[in-house]
């Protein structure tokens, strides 16, 4: 397989495999232009070893709820690289049936997104889970004074005004969570 039929095949980023390839975790065969070629016999005895239900599992979960599919891009990469394992949404009722399939350790919620915003995410996954079971860091293009102080009183850990560096959104994230 090419390296992004086995991303794909993994579910994880291509950085991810080229990382796990560079560290020795993931065996590749390399052609004579120096490209990565994975055997899927290899994948699937990286899944087999790699944790409960057969999902590659790193370190710490994050999940991405953010219409913004360049932002999401991003902060995965960035954030897969630092050895997270990252899992996107583009809207919220995608965020909240990832959060239901397997809880993340952290999640970035963008506020504003069609439909349902990043608040009434917050809200409907309180109540699937309770206030606090999993921290959120709250981004938004939209700042306004007091944003910060609404997303603490309504139970998020953080609030991050557009337009930011997306480093910062990614320090940020990386507080929160151990390695």
């Amino acid at each position: 397989m090419t390296l992004g039929q086995a991303a794909k095949y993994l579910g994880v980023a291509q950085s991810t495999i080229r990382k796990w390839s560079d560290d020795g975790k993931l065996p590749a065969v390399y052609t004579p232009g120096g490209h990565r070629r994975y055997r899927r016999g290899d994948l699937d005895a990286f899944l087999e070893s790699s944790g409960p239900h057969g999902r590659v599992r790193t370190g710490p979960v994050v999940l991405i709820v953010d219409d913004d599919p360049g932002i999401r891009g991003f902060v995965r990469a960035s954030l897969e690289l630092e050895g997270y394992v990252v899992k996107e949404a583009g809207n919220a009722d995608d965020g909240l049936a990832a959060i239901d399939e397997e809880p993340p350790d952290l999640i970035l919620l963008d506020v504003m997104m069609p439909r349902v915003d990043g608040w009434e995410m917050l809200q409907r996954m309180q109540e699937r889970h309770g206030v606090g079971a999993i921290p959120v860091l709250m981004f938004s293009g939209k700042v306004e004074e007091q944003a910060e102080r609404e997303a603490t009183a309504r139970g998020a850990h953080g609030f991050i005004g557009k337009p930011f560096d997306p480093q910062q959104l990614i320090e940020r994230a990386k507080q929160m969570l151990p390695t």
